[in-house]
């Protein structure tokens, strides 16, 4: 499918503020594999290739082992992520899949007890920031590969 609009030139201003505020909670100090993991899990649930394929690579680039990137739709039974991996995929998905039902009382204390409140504050505002880009991803139909060279990722080797 080809790419509808290069959405980035219409309103440059604020959407180079959305990716500096992505920029920001991506380097908020929440490890890194699991930002990645994150990222890729809400792209995945909303169905932004773009996104996909940008995360996967930058998870690669940085050191993720292909087995757990393979395994992060069915996180729930695979024994490859800790258990604080999991408290931040369950919140991720209530957080993409959103509804009162999703971020009951019980979800939240679940993820409660392994982030502390600053560390829950940026993790949802990775969330929100990662389903925001998937808006313009799946809306316009972003191409995959597309921004390879300029995010340096035409030479991760997958």
């Amino acid at each position: 499918m080809a790419q509808r609009l290069n959405y980035s030139t219409h309103f440059p201003e604020a959407y180079n503020k959305l990716l500096e505020l992505d920029t920001l909670a991506g380097n908020s100090g929440l490890d890194n594999f699991l930002v990645h993991l994150v990222r890729l899990r809400a792209s995945q649930i909303n169905g932004c290739l773009f996104c996909i394929d940008i995360h996967t690579k930058q998870a690669i680039r940085d050191g993720e082992k292909s087995l757990r990137l393979h395994h992060l739709p069915g996180w729930q039974e695979s024994s490859l992520f800790s258990a604080k991996e999991k408290a931040a995929l369950l919140w991720t998905e209530a957080l993409t899949r959103l509804s009162p039902e999703r971020t009951k009382d019980e979800i939240y204390q679940s993820v409660k007890s392994h982030f502390s409140d600053t560390e829950l504050t940026k993790l949802t505002m990775l969330i929100a920031l990662i389903n925001a880009l998937n808006c313009f991803g799946v809306g316009f139909r972003a191409e995959p590969g597309s921004v390879d060279k300029v995010l340096g990722l035409d030479k991760v080797v997958l």
